[in-house]
């Protein structure tokens, strides 16, 4: 499948210091992903090092014709993903 990121992933990718390749390995290698009710996004979450530590982190994505478009990444606060679950923004796929 084709990978694309959008403009807003790429400035968010500069704006706070990530790998430029961190994104495509999370949609790809992640097996933890949920639907986003409030936006229609796919969710893939997984853990990786970031800032010198291991961090769950986010990229919201969509499939338009068979290729996936990144479209916002950022790194997970502490009880962040369980608030999303638990208030049934985010379901599990």
């Amino acid at each position: 499948m084709q990978i694309r990121y959008s403009e807003h992933i790429k400035g968010r990718l500069t704006l706070r210091k990530i790998e430029y390749d961190l994104p495509r390995k999370i949609f790809e290698k992640s097996e933890e992903r949920y639907s986003d009710v409030k936006t229609g996004h796919t969710i893939a979450v997984m853990k990786v090092e970031l800032y010198k530590k291991i961090r769950e982190v986010m990229v919201a994505y969509v499939i338009e014709k068979n290729c996936g478009k990144l479209l916002t990444i950022h790194p997970l606060k502490e009880g962040q993903k369980r608030n999303r679950i638990e208030s049934g923004r985010w379901r599990k796929i």
